[in-house]
């Protein structure tokens, strides 16, 4: 079962997205035609086959507006379906209901797009130790949801902000002076539970940093045969193995052939800032 984000962290997102929606006046098409005791009932159903991410979001999408609504939610997040699949029956106030549905529908099709195309990678490399991860490449005030989508297609999360681990890249090392100093200073501050991963963009700069003993290394736009000697150098280095993030660039055609290098974890931003919205509709259920 994968662990989804509480009620107390949706349902801000929620809120301000139907606020967007809802303007100055609400409503204006709904209050204009529809009676204001009047119900409906209608379902939430896939257009195209894909993997379910964001289900809590349709939920508190419609209970924000009529908390007095009931719903059957049909899938689980990380489920896989077919088109035409039902993911949620509702009945709700007619009105409610239809102020609600564009901020379900966005929130809904767009993580269940991102698990959709994580989990198209994770079948790619399977076979492979490769893991699929993601990158901080969101969509700002959605990272903790558009990263829980990856864990529902199989994918797992990188660091999520700037303080959960220390990841030195290209600039840091600028600034430092070299791989090497920049490592040791990392480690010198880090916590005794904070991980140190170092990006790395050739051979030179993988063997500097092998001897500081970082806790990853990150082998940026490297290629394959650099991919299979940075995996073939780190196996007998005698400050021990870290763990091997490949980077830069990454496809669903050449993803296969990375993971076949020996890599630890692919780490794929187009997982979040590429993936499309996956097509689910609202219809409406007529007695």
């Amino acid at each position: 079962m994968i662990a989804r984000p509480p009620d107390i962290l949706i349902e801000p997102i929620v809120r301000m997205a139907l606020a967007e929606d809802l303007g100055r006046a609400g409503d204006v098409t709904a209050a204009a035609c529809i009676p204001a005791d009047a119900r409906m009932r209608a379902v939430f159903a896939a257009r195209k086959p894909g993997v379910l991410a964001g289900i809590d979001a349709v939920r508190l999408s419609v209970l924000a507006m009529d908390p007095a609504a009931t719903m059957a939610l049909k899938l689980a997040d990380g489920a896989a379906f077919d088109a035409g699949a039902v993911l949620a029956e509702v009945e709700a106030n007619a009105r409610a209901f239809l102020a609600a549905e564009r901020t379900a529908l966005n929130l809904v099709g767009r993580l269940s797009g991102i698990a959709t195309l994580t989990r198209a990678y994770v079948a790619a490399v399977a076979g492979t130790q490769a893991r699929i991860a993601d990158t901080r490449k969101t969509t700002p005030g959605l990272r903790a949801l558009e990263k829980h989508a990856v864990r529902c297609g199989g994918g797992v999360n990188h660091r999520f902000g700037l303080d959960d681990a220390i990841l030195i890249k290209d600039n840091h090392v600028a600034v430092c002076g070299g791989v090497g100093e920049a490592i040791r200073r990392a480690r010198a501050a880090a916590g005794h539970l904070m991980k140190v991963e170092v990006e790395v963009d050739g051979l030179d700069q993988l063997d500097e940093a092998l001897i500081e003993g970082p806790d990853v290394i990150m082998l940026d736009n490297f290629t394959l045969p650099m991919l299979r000697e940075a995996v073939a150098r780190a196996k007998v280095n005698p400050f021990g193995r870290p763990v091997l993030e490949a980077s830069g660039g990454v496809t669903l055609d050449t993803v296969a052939a990375i993971a076949a290098t020996g890599v630890d974890v692919i780490s794929v931003g187009a997982l979040t800032h590429s993936a499309a919205s996956l097509d689910i509709g609202l219809d409406a259920l007529v007695a």
